[in-house]
């Protein structure tokens, strides 16, 4: 494969990426354990974008190598498959808990203006709203809009197993791992490097030691994509019974 482009993501910000369909892209661990968080969207219609939800009811909680992130109704295709996690090996802890969740939302400052008391900005839903806007054009509430759940990249987390709750602790990743994704469609794409950094602590703060995240765009060959093409959306014909 040939490198085209990277991009670094500064600590308790995000920015946008776009990975064209037959194309791959990997998040990148450089400087030390950094959780991030992953928004996508269809490059060319924003309604179409990542539903955690269904990626959660058709593979599992954490997914890892061969699990596909799927669109959100009406189209419900993949948008793009785990092709490659150097965090595989990491399974189930003795807590339970595993990395690459879909059952996290994303920290946002409306939950920590309502738990806490104060407001802050640099949560990884206002970093993904700001990275939106910058990039699309939208104002700040049009792309807030567009922000959904998220794939938690590199988080380790659970439920526990006397009144299963969410918990989170700290991220396995270390400098060099990395998760690498096949596009299935053209992706426009966000992730954020969470103000929690490795998430064993605080959350929506600044004290937390946090570290860049890198985003690479790799090209394969023609001869690997013999014969491949995108998904269509779905084919339902959305009558939902109306007579």
């Amino acid at each position: 494969m040939t490198k085209l482009s990277e991009m670094v993501v500064p600590p308790r910000d995000a920015r946008t990426f776009s990975a064209p369909a037959g194309h791959f892209f990997r998040i990148v661990s450089i400087e030390g354990p950094q959780v991030g968080d992953l928004n996508l969207w269809n490059a060319h219609d924003l309604s179409e974008r990542f539903f955690s939800g269904k990626t959660r009811a058709l593979h599992a909680t954490h997914v890892t190598t061969g699990a596909r992130l799927w669109s959100t109704l009406p189209s419900l295709r993949p948008l793009a498959t785990i092709t490659h996690d150097t965090l595989d090996w990491y399974g189930w802890d003795e807590d339970g808990g595993g990395v690459h969740d879909v059952i996290g939302t994303r920290c946002d400052p409306y939950t920590q203006l309502l738990l806490g008391g104060t407001e802050y900005h640099y949560c990884c839903h206002s970093n993904l709203t700001r990275a939106l806007a910058a990039h699309t054009g939208l104002s700040m509430a049009d792309a807030e809009g567009h922000v959904h759940d998220v794939l938690n990249v590199f988080m380790c987390t659970g439920f526990t197993r006397d009144t299963h709750q969410y918990f989170m602790k700290a991220s396995p990743v270390r400098p060099g791992d990395f998760i690498e994704f096949f596009a299935e469609i053209d992706l426009l794409g966000a992730l954020s490097a969470c103000p929690g950094g490795d998430c064993s602590s605080t959350h929506s703060s600044d004290a937390a030691r946090c570290y860049p995240l890198k985003v690479e765009i790799w090209r394969p060959s023609e001869a690997a994509l013999s014969g491949w093409r995108s998904p269509e959306r779905s084919r339902y014909s959305r009558h939902h019974g109306a007579r």
